[in-house]
């Protein structure tokens, strides 16, 4: 699926989920107006003024529960949103599920981790948080605004009933809905329904509660209990409608691109079986997919498969098991394997299964200059999975024990952050001294050994790995992180792109990008600003600066520019600016940009690794994640 596409067909599913809620609101307009106007007229007792058509026509009236309704959706959706602004952890722990250590002992969870974490580095994003929901089901769910917010749940039964390559299906369709737009376009959706649904909901906890009551009560009371009776029944008569038609909008916003997350689950890990399988596993398994946690039904559409029962036919948020299988496998003779957990467990530093396909001849090893970059940003492929468990594989292992601490973490990144300039060490370590925390120093010096060893190509994945516990640092602690952070960089001797690159990525990867608002540049507009950001990758990549104008001049050209090489190295701020510049260039200018940055790196005829980690961090700024093999 086409990265940029994607995004865009998300954005206008949008434009079509707002109109779908209006349509939803007049409904419930309509109902509640009726409702109101009938108990109107029964209070009245028939006496002049009760009829109910002249009651439903009164402007008044009309006026006064169309302003409630809207009022009551209103306030509950905003309520809703900004509820969820701190991202996927917020639907994670509304379902139940706790963080999953990331230090874990117990296999099935640490192969879990690896899975998600060679996923998150082969595709060119941070390592998600990672949550486990104790209920018997398989299913699973990704929920965020944004990659450096996202979560992933998974439910025990997911992690105990599959085998590697069936997990690494599952975890690789939910890459697809962070990757394709999908995640964002749900959590708006919970917190637009949310408001829709609230109604209903009130209705039912009115009606709930006046169950459980004694059932003695005076005479007056018994009125009270019989006029909370009736409130009750029509609230869930007008929240009826917005359920009905926030099941309608949920199931046509989420059932096809539930067939588009599983083809490109099978185009990231080239092994159909393992996805096909993980659906036989569900449709096998006694409990199905289905989740207890009293909230399941508000997050229905956010699930690997449906995971309550009852919704079907257009109500239906997923395609049915079987249908997705054979789309999977047309030959499927519809047997189901055994209902049992795998008799063979893959321990946690299992190789790449087998039997996983190749990418096709020549397709790992693609040349991406002429408008081919673009084709890869966010499309992730098995070569990318298997190179992502070569470079884990290759990391001291005492480095990726670190990155799983919080006090190890920060000593990995400050490491990075000083080996990317070895020159400005000594500065940095006395820097530390000052700023950081003794367990952190105390971990540095420990870690010293195996920093120095880290080869470039490894910093990017370690950095990866070192996010989902930085995001979980109080606030006094990163505080203090980000205090180091720049007294690090503020004693480099001459910062270069690389350092700057690294240090933001660290920065947004763990405490976000603010949103960003504002009008779609064309490439003209921000001409600058792009050829600021080629200069510095041209001056980091060049031997001289004749070879990094040459480099630059060919990008130039292709792009367009008449801005002319900048040959002083630029400051960290200046770099900033123009990347905040970039980031609202229109998705085609965007991809022309990408482009031209591989153009440039490129002029020599080879990309060092040194270049390659340097362009991925920048296109992750941009919000163009680069799988791991792009820039070969």
């Amino acid at each position: 699926m086409d990265f940029f596409g994607a995004q865009a067909r998300a954005r206008r599913l949008t434009l079509w989920l707002m109109l779908l809620l209006l349509v939803a609101v007049l409904g419930m307009i309509a109902a509640a107006v009726a409702v109101v106007a009938l108990a109107m007229a029964l209070l009245d007792g028939g006496q002049q003024g009760g009829d109910p058509l002249a009651l439903l026509l009164d402007p008044w009236l009309l006026g006064a529960v169309a302003g409630g309704v809207v009022l009551v959706v209103g306030l509950s959706s905003m309520a809703r949103h900004f509820q969820l602004r701190a991202g996927g952890a917020v639907v994670a722990e509304a379902l139940g599920g706790r963080p999953l250590n990331a230090d874990t002992r117990d296999a099935d969870e640490r192969r879990l981790l690896n899975v998600v974490e060679e996923m998150a580095i082969a595709a060119g994003l941070p390592v998600p948080a990672v949550y486990l929901l104790d209920e018997p089901g398989i299913n699973a769910f990704a929920a965020g605004h944004t990659p450096q917010d996202a979560a992933i749940g998974i439910t025990q039964g997911a992690i105990r009933s599959l085998s590697r390559d069936e997990l690494q299906g599952v975890i690789a369709h939910e890459f697809s809905h962070i990757l394709h737009g999908d995640m964002r376009l749900n959590m708006r959706l919970v917190a637009l329904l949310y408001g829709i649904l609230v109604i209903g909901l009130v209705g039912r906890m009115l009606l709930r509660g006046m169950a459980t009551r004694r059932a003695v009560r005076s005479s007056r009371q018994g009125n009270g209990h019989m006029v909370l009776l009736a409130a009750g029944v029509a609230l869930m008569l007008v929240g009826f409608i917005g359920t009905l038609c926030g099941n309608l909008i949920k199931a046509a916003v989420s059932r096809q691109r539930e067939f588009l997350a599983d083809a490109s689950a099978v185009q990231y890990t080239r092994n159909p079986d393992g996805l096909t399988g993980a659906l036989k596993r569900v449709a096998a398994h006694a409990h199905g997919s289905e989740l207890r946690a009293t909230q399941a039904e508000e997050f229905s559409h956010l699930y690997f498969s449906r995971g309550l029962p009852g919704l079907r036919g257009l109500s239906a948020t997923h395609p049915p098991l079987t249908t997705r299988i054979r789309r999977l496998e047309p030959g499927w003779d519809g047997q189901l394997p055994e209902p049992r957990e795998p008799e063979h467990r893959e321990t946690a530093d299992a190789d790449p299964p087998q039997g996983a396909r190749g990418d096709k001849p020549g397709e790992s090893a693609l040349a991406l200059a002429g408008g081919m970059l673009s084709q890869r940003v966010g499309e992730p492929r098995h070569a990318d999975l298997q190179q992502a468990h070569g470079i884990l594989t290759e990391i001291d292992g005492k480095l990726l024990q670190a990155v799983h601490d919080p006090y190890a973490a920060r000593a990995v990144v400050y490491g990075i952050l000083m080996g990317a300039d070895p020159t400005s060490r000594t500065r940095q370590r006395e820097a530390l001294v000052e700023a950081a925390m003794p367990e952190v120093l105390a971990e540095l010096e420990h870690l010293e050994r195996p920093l120095a060893k880290i080869r470039p190509g490894q910093r990017l994945a370690l950095i990866e790995l070192c996010l989902p516990v930085l995001r979980q640092l109080s606030v006094a602690q990163y505080a203090r992180l980000l205090d180091c952070l720049g007294r690090l960089m503020a004693a480099e001797h001459r910062p270069g792109a690389l350092q700057w690159a690294l240090h933001r990525l660290i920065m947004a990867g763990s405490q976000g990008e603010p949103p960003r608002r504002g009008r779609k540049l064309a490439l003209a507009q921000a001409e600058p600003a792009v050829a600021q950001l080629l200069s510095s990758l041209a001056l980091a990549g060049g031997e001289n600066e004749a070879e990094a104008r040459a480099a630059y001049d060919t990008a130039a050209e292709r792009l367009g520019l008449a801005e002319a090489f900048i040959p002083q190295a630029a400051t960290p701020q200046l770099l900033d600016q123009a990347l905040e510049r970039c980031v609202f260039l229109a998705e085609d200018d965007r991809v022309s940009l990408l482009d031209g940055m591989i153009d440039c790196v490129k002029h020599d005829g080879r990309v060092s690794p040194r270049e390659a980690e340097l362009l991925r961090a920048v296109a992750w700024s941009l919000n163009c994640p680069l799988p791991l093999t792009a820039l070969r």
